[in-house]
């Protein structure tokens, strides 16, 4: 294999075989980045004199012929060549000689793959936040459209007290939106530029590091050369667990989907062509999608666990098992970006249910109404509390309600919840307040 560093001796294939890895795959994902950031580099060199204008303008040439051959997806990492990094110096070095081989005057693959990285999370989170914006705009939207229509609320698995599909909806909406903070400290955190810390420790050439900082559009640089190299985990991690507050958001909600679609609920369903069914039941909808969904979140939410204690026990400074936080962290994006896409999908189909009052189970959801409507009515709480629970008891419980309605034909208004995000103020503009004010990255 062609490695940068050969001094005339190789590594067994055994070898190569095993400290590489999927790490060739996996790098093809940040080939623009190298080569972006290759520019900025070179731009930066012929600033303190390392390189000519001509030669700047050669090499420049170089790499937008690189950047456009991987945006048609003509660019190979070769079988004999190690990395991203050295398939790019390689290829300029045949299609221009000896001035290809001056481009990494100053720099290491440590410095290179930290801003490869660092640019590529920066482009992952951003997608994240527009898709978190999509499916939070979607249960806002569901919030209002089903406002009025009730269904039950639970604690402990047991019936407690009346919800409604914009509550439900509205939770979910405003607890991506506190995800959405996580997500602003990630980008905080990848939105600094490594690059110009050489392999950990700076360099004897005068490297303008702002220059680069601007040229990449970082808003800010890890200013000490060894912090910088400490940001390798931890880039990775901040955005791990944003990921997986989002993935926890996902796995209540498809928890719920699950519980709901059941006929022992019924209070959702969903078009046929969602479902899946049985090869001996008949009669069977499966919730594929939220299972599916539910275990990805569940494997997503474990990723920051699983990059902390790979970067423990090792000192500053580059370690190959920093390579294979890639594995970890690069699939568990891919199954982000699936399951946020999905979750939208399948909501813009969903069918709820209305009238789920009307069943003699749910009679009891409104003993906490019947309480606070004797309440009102002078008789002290806990009296009232007192002789609710031995209606109860005694099979006697009826909620005294709304005249003329069924339990079923309630709506928010009959039940007067009028605080702050209850049942009848739901609140969904503050909502998006909360929300435009956590995006604004």
């Amino acid at each position: 294999m062609s490695t940068l560093w050969s001094k005339g001796t190789q590594a067994t294939e055994l070898v190569d075989d095993f400290t590489v890895g999927n790490d060739r795959i996996l790098d093809m994902r940040l080939a623009s980045y190298d080569v972006l950031g290759s520019k900025a580099h070179i731009k930066m060199l012929e600033s303190i004199g390392l390189l000519t204008a001509e030669e700047l303008e050669i090499l420049t040439d170089g790499l937008d012929g690189i950047l456009e051959e991987i945006a048609k997806g003509d660019f190979v990492l070769e079988d004999d060549v190690e990395d991203i990094h050295s398939q790019v110096e390689l290829l300029l070095t045949r299609r221009l000689g000896d001035i290809g081989k001056k481009i990494h005057s100053g720099r290491s693959r440590n410095d290179q793959v930290l801003v490869d990285l660092k640019l590529y999370l920066k482009d992952e989170v951003l997608k994240l936040r527009e898709e978190v914006i999509t499916l939070f705009t979607t249960l806002q939207t569901l919030s209002e459209k089903h406002k009025e229509v009730l269904l039950p609320g639970y604690t402990h698995g047991q019936v407690a007290m009346p919800s409604s599909f914009g509550l439900w909806f509205g939770a979910y909406a405003e607890a991506l939106a506190d995800d959405m903070y996580m997500l602003r400290g990630a980008y905080g955190v990848t939105d600094q530029n490594p690059l110009g810390s050489a392999a950990g420790y700076g360099s004897s050439f005068p490297l303008d590091r702002q220059m680069t900082t601007d040229l990449l559009g970082f808003a800010s640089l890890d200013h000490n050369v060894v912090a910088a190299q400490l940001s390798r985990g931890k880039a990775e991690r901040a955005v791990a667990s944003a990921m997986g507050a989002i993935a926890l958001t996902l796995n209540k909600f498809a928890s719920d989907c699950c519980m709901y679609m059941s006929p022992n609920y019924g209070f959702i369903k969903f078009p046929d062509e969602l479902t899946t069914g049985s090869s001996i039941m008949p009669h069977k909808k499966n919730p594929d999608v939220w299972e599916i969904m539910r275990g990805n979140c569940n494997r997503i939410i474990s990723v920051e666990n699983e990059i902390s204690l790979m970067c423990s026990n090792m000192p500053h400074g580059y370690h190959r098992d920093f390579q294979l936080l890639k594995d970890v962290l690069f699939p568990a994006l891919e199954n982000m970006h699936k399951c946020l896409y999905m979750a939208d999908y399948m909501l813009q189909h969903i069918i709820i249910k209305e009238g789920i009052l009307d069943a003699p189970i749910y009679e009891y959801l409104f003993t906490v109404e019947e309480v606070n409507r004797r309440t009102l009515e002078g008789m002290p709480f806990r009296d009232a509390y007192r002789t609710v629970g031995i209606e109860v008891n005694e099979g006697r419980f009826r909620y005294q309600g709304a005249e003329g309605k069924t339990n079923g034909q309630l709506t928010p208004e009959d039940l007067r919840h009028t605080s702050i995000g209850s049942l009848g103020n739901l609140c969904n503009d503050m909502i998006k307040a909360k929300m435009d004010i956590a995006s604004a990255f």
